[in-house]
C-alpha cells in the first residue's frame, strides 16, 4: 500500500507556491482594473465638459438671436412708431395676437455656472 499523505501536508506546500504564482496575477490584474477605472474617470470628466461647452454655445446662440430678434421687433413695429409721429402701440393688440396663436418666446437667463469648468 502506498504513503498516504495527508491533505494538510499538501497545503502546505503548495501554499507558498500558490503564493508566489498568484500574489503577481493578482497585482496585475488589480494594477489594470485601477487603471481603467482612473482612465473611463478621466474620459467621462471630458464628456462631460464638452457636454457644458456646448450647451455654453448654444445658450449664447439661442439669446443673441432674440436680442436680433427683438432689435428687428423693436425697429419695425417697437414701442412708438416713428411714421405716426411718435404714439405708442397699442398693448391690447399685442396680447390679441398672441392669444390668436402666437406664443411668447421664453426667456432664456444665462446661469452663473455656464461653460465654467472644475
Amino acid at each position: 500500500m502506498p504513503p498516504v499523505v495527508p491533505p494538510f501536508l499538501i497545503g502546505l506546500i503548495a501554499a507558498p507556491l500558490a503564493k508566489r504564482l498568484f500574489k503577481p496575477l493578482m497585482r496585475g490584474i488589480v494594477k489594470t482594473s485601477v487603471g481603467l477605472a482612473l482612465e473611463v474617470k478621466k474620459v467621462t470628466a471630458e464628456a462631460g465638459e464638452n457636454i457644458h461647452d456646448l450647451a455654453a454655445e448654444v445658450a449664447a446662440e439661442m439669446v443673441a438671436a432674440q436680442i436680433a430678434a427683438g432689435d428687428g421687433e423693436a425697429r419695425s413695429a417697437g414701442g412708438r412708431d416713428a411714421a405716426a409721429g411718435g404714439t405708442p402701440r397699442d398693448a391690447r393688440e399685442g396680447a390679441a395676437a398672441r392669444a390668436d396663436g402666437e406664443s411668447r418666446a421664453p426667456k432664456i437667463r444665462p446661469t452663473a455656472g455656464a461653460g465654467k469648468t472644475q
